[in-house]
């Protein structure tokens, strides 16, 4: 059985890990999931993805330390994505929803980052536990005091210690909280919404706020200004950008075309 089950509803991807018992990622998996992640990117058809787990107990525990035992280098080849197959994963400007079912610690929790909106069970827990294996939450030592208060995000870090969802929301690690039975149902809703948006927006969207990260403001809009973001230049120029404001003027729901 595979270890990253896909299924595919409308222009919808969703990806389950399912890795008993603790979901944890070896080198493999995280090659398979980068393969399906950079599927999603490329294909034109598909707008949304969720990322889920199997079971109730896990979302994943990170890194697979029992493969490392066993010999898989903590620097080997983790496939096209980096980590899990999101966290470096280039070019990606689609909308990507976590939906946390469970326990959601170490390399978990830096896979969770690497989505754009996170909806969480409300059994759900978190925690940065590589200290205590003498390794460092890399990609999470870099996001997270960007995410949430620099303090709390060195405490976490610092720590290991473990908080609730009802603590995550507070931190606005997360957007929200839900019954187990109605996580994915929620996680399906929002996708629909998202799916029925307009992807060359999205792309738009999700370019300008990965580049502009790191630099000042006028440098950002200074490269808009310049055409120097691809996709804001094919949004200018596409079919659905004028389909916008004919609906607009026509005061009706616009169709989205994605060109």
């Amino acid at each position: 059985m595979s270890a990253v089950l896909t299924e595919i509803r409308g222009h919808i991807l969703e990806v389950t890990l399912a890795r008993p018992k603790a979901n944890a990622i070896d080198l493999a998996t995280s090659r398979e999931m980068g393969r399906v992640f950079a599927g999603f990117r490329d294909n034109p058809d598909l707008r949304v993805a969720i990322l889920t787990a199997a079971g109730e107990k896990f979302f994943s525990a990170g890194w697979d330390l029992k493969a490392a035992a066993a010999g898989d280098p903590v620097d080997g080849d983790y496939g096209v994505g980096g980590f899990g197959g999101l966290q470096e994963l280039r070019g990606l400007n689609k909308p990507v929803i976590i939906a946390v079912n469970g326990i959601c610690c170490g390399g978990g929790l830096e896979l969770a980052l690497s989505g754009d909106i996170i909806i969480a069970a409300g059994h759900a827990t978190f925690a940065l536990p590589e200290i205590r294996s003498g390794t460092v939450a890399d990609a999470a030592s870099i996001k997270l005091p960007k995410r949430i208060p620099y303090h709390i995000a060195m405490e976490l870090l610092l720590t290991g210690r473990w908080f609730d969802a009802k603590e995550a929301l507070g931190w606005g690690l997360i957007n929200r909280i839900t019954r187990a039975e109605d996580l994915m149902a929620e996680a399906r809703r929002l996708a629909d919404e998202l799916a029925s948006g307009p992807p060359l927006v999205f792309a738009a969207i999700k370019e300008i706020v990965r580049e502009a990260e790191n630099m000042k403001f006028q440098d950002a809009m200074n490269r808009i200004t310049r055409s120097q973001f691809e996709t804001v230049e094919r949004l200018y120029s596409s079919e659905d950008q004028f389909e916008g404001a004919r609906a607009f003027v026509e005061k009706r729901d616009p169709v989205w075309k994605g060109r």
